[in-house]
């Protein structure tokens, strides 16, 4: 089998559609290590598409006598098939699937996804398996059959060498970043701790990112409330009830308040003035990739990981366009018009898309952002069947869609009326709204929570009577926490990250244990990483270093600078840095160490047991058995004397002595807990304390996680009513 062009894409879904849409006839599958790749002609020419599967190449320290064991700074890496690290072997038969057929092709086409990432991933594969440095360039930002084409027959002569070289430069300097500092924080760490410790990263961005989160969780516990009273007027308007405010939002004073609401008792209210306006809502702009997210995760509480999971699904069928995208434009080269016509086929957006097909002329109401590579995120003229879409991808799948096809529609128009009602001078005003024409909101209705409030008939000079006024005592409230929509957004307002990086960026502070909740809480151990890093290496937390590097990297992609001066800037940078931290290696530790030991007890915690009612109920975990069980801390406790076993002042049964002091062992002599309440545990999974009790026997719930399995809940107590029926066998 030779001289054939190979086409190599990112994943295998990419390399299936790709054959099917730029074969003369229909591609032979090979199976070959397990993974499928396809054999065709175009033009009766031999071409065989085959996939990668993400990465194949990452970065690692180069090996020499100079470089065992953990140490820092490390400045010399290479790139390394990704087989050979732990967690990866697996990606192995495709390396060794592209490296067999590139033996006898002659020429190759780069067909990974058209962004930095893709860029570098290919050239890896074209340079260390293909033995060559460039290949010819598909370009697509959708994988329907007729862009597929389109962008054979269009390909550049060339891969795409600035996107590339950015690329290059992010992947080294987050790797120099990122070994460096997690070297150094874990080293800090287990210099310090006697026994147990954990992996402490840090990174380029991550680190900035969490410093960001503390800030906020600073600001929260700073905050003090301060008391204020508001006026709530209650009228009968013919036969409804009408609610109106006192003009005056927040009165901060108490006697002025009671000033207010004594001169207004016993009187009626007055219809002083009625005041409507109509005004415009522009629809939505196109999605990007943050705006995706943050919608994903307002209305679904998806994450912004799982967002972008489910959207490359999408991607990878033909149904939307690429994911990753910082464009909040669609240009018309894209051609609306087949799109709306293929997404009027399905029943759901039947309707508005037929309405917007009697537009003479179809204009989408662009936002400001663009991206050099792809337009923003759209539903593609290749519909789904939208019964086997699962019940994630139907979401998300429906969210896209009423957002393309909202961009195209019509403004809203929207009245409000504020009613001016007056009592004996003081004013209170009833506010109104109501939509005159839905426009857009009609498409994007199931995510809008629109309020519609309509005000009774009124006339100026009416006469209302006041059934009663209440005096509202309330607390101004602390900053809201950042959710983890929110956060995405503040990340790319700030420049911190790319489209590509920023979910990563967040799920990696969960994994770590840095933060914690839906709304962002930082962690114990969080906030010692950050506080160590603020006192003795601020720089590392700088969101202006990070953003210079930013900006450094947008020189390399526009070709006014090269790779290598930066990545040389960030070693001395880094250099700096790591001395400091050498010299406070001790100080660092210690912080950490506080943090870490205070994190890990209150991950354990799980509640008071309601045995004793004294005692903490904990997870607890023995070394020599590797077994982990729900025990009291009373249990550590005399039940005679009240002490621990290494201050018992009982006498030993042996010896006479007090057993905390006795040479005897604690198998020898007897020891009398004050607390014997114990659970068994499940062997495997993360486990989280919920802070709920049992609603049956008042003992704690916890949840459980399973890799591949879904998280459950339960009460610890394995003799619990609720767990009735549990490993009892099923009836067929």
């Amino acid at each position: 089998m030779t001289g054939y062009t190979l086409i190599i894409s990112e994943k295998p879904d990419a390399a299936f559609r790709i054959a099917q849409a730029i074969a003369d006839e229909k591609p032979k599958t090979i199976t070959k290590n397990k993974v499928a790749y396809y054999e065709f002609s175009v033009n009766g020419k031999k071409h065989i598409c085959v996939p990668a599967v993400g990465h194949l190449f990452v970065l690692s320290p180069v090996k020499n006598e100079n470089n065992k064991g953990w140490s820092y700074p490390i400045f010399s890496y290479e790139w390394v098939p990704a087989y050979t690290k732990k967690g990866t072997e697996w990606t192995k038969k495709y390396f060794d699937n592209i490296k067999d057929l590139a033996k006898n092709a002659n020429s190759f086409i780069d067909a990974a996804d058209v962004d930095n990432e893709g860029e570098v991933l290919l050239y890896n594969i074209l340079r260390f398996i293909c033995k060559v440095k460039d290949a010819k360039r598909m370009k697509f930002s959708t994988l329907t059959k007729d862009e597929l084409i389109e962008s054979y027959k269009n390909m550049s002569e060339h891969i795409m060498f600035p996107m590339l070289e950015s690329g290059l430069t992010r992947h080294e300097l987050d790797w120099l970043w990122g070994i460096n500092m997690t070297r150094a924080l874990t080293l800090a760490l287990k210099n310090q701790a006697q026994k147990g410790f954990a992996i402490l990263s840090s990174g380029r961005v991550q680190s900035p990112v969490l410093a960001m989160l503390l800030e906020k969780e600073l600001e929260i516990r700073r905050f003090k409330p301060t008391p204020f009273w508001q006026l709530e007027l209650h009228v009968k308007a013919d036969s409804a009830e009408l609610i109106a405010m006192h003009e005056k939002e927040k009165f901060w004073k108490k006697e002025e308040v009671d000033k207010v609401l004594n001169d207004c008792q016993g009187k009626d209210a007055i219809v002083e003035d009625i005041k409507k306006k109509k005004y415009k809502q522009k629809p939505p702009f196109p999605f990007n990739t943050t705006d995706l997210q943050a919608e994903a995760y307002s209305q679904f509480k998806f994450s912004p990981t799982q967002t972008m999971m489910i959207a490359e699904s999408l991607y990878q069928q033909g149904f939307i366009s690429y994911p990753r995208s910082s464009s909040q434009q669609l240009p018309p080269t894209i051609n609306y018009r087949k799109i709306l016509e293929a997404i009027a086929t399905l029943k759901p957006y039947e309707k508005f898309a037929n309405e917007l097909l009697k537009k003479e002329k179809l204009i989408p109401n662009n936002g400001p952002r663009t991206d050099p590579a792809h337009p923003a995120v759209y539903c593609t003229w290749e519909p789904p069947d939208l019964k086997k879409l699962n019940a994630q991808q139907k979401k998300l799948y429906d969210l896209i869609v009423r957002r393309t096809l909202s961009t195209f529609s019509d403004e809203a128009l929207r009245e409000s009326v504020n009613a001016i009602l007056a009592i004996d001078g003081n004013k209170f005003v009833a506010v109104g709204k109501r939509t005159v024409e839905p426009g857009w909101t009609e498409i994007y209705s199931p995510y809008l929570a629109f309020e519609e409030q309509i005000l009774p008939e009124l006339k100026i000079g009416q006469t209302l009577k006041v059934i009663k006024i209440d005096l509202l005592a309330k607390e101004t409230q602390p900053p809201g926490r950042y959710s983890q929509g929110s956060i995405i957004k503040e990340m790319e307002k700030r420049n911190l990250g790319t489209k590509a990086t920023r979910a990563e960026i967040l799920q990696t502070l969960y994994d770590r244990g840095y933060v914690s909740g839906k709304g962002i809480r930082v962690t114990k151990l969080g906030e010692a990483v950050t506080n160590a890093l603020k006192q003795y290496c601020p720089r590392i937390v700088s969101e202006e270093l990070t953003r210079h590097f930013e900006k450094e990297m947008d020189l390399v992609f526009n070709n006014k600078k090269k790779r290598e001066k930066i990545v040389e800037e960030a070693k001395e940078v880094l250099t700096v840095i790591l001395k400091d931290f050498k010299k406070n290696e001790e100080k660092v530790g210690k912080i950490l160490l506080e943090g870490f030991v205070e994190a890990r007890d209150k991950e354990r915690l799980l509640g008071i047991c309601p045995n004793c009612k004294t005692g903490e109920l904990r997870v607890m975990f023995s070394r020599s058995t590797k077994k982990r069980w729900v025990g009291c801390s009373n249990y550590f406790k005399c039940a005679k004397c009240g002490f621990t076993k290494t201050d018992c002042e009982c006498k030993c049964e042996i010896c006479g002595e007090p057993k905390g002091k006795c040479k005897h062992t604690w198998k020898e002599k007897k020891w009398y807990p004050s607390c014997q309440t114990s659970f068994p545990l499940p062997a495997v999974g993360s486990i989280t304390p919920l802070n709920k009790s049992c609603e049956v026997c008042g003992y704690p719930i916890i949840e459980v996680r399973r890799k591949g399995s879904r998280p459950f809940r339960m009460c610890v107590n394995h003799l619990c009513s609720s767990k009735e029926g549990w490993n009892k066998p099923k009836v067929l």
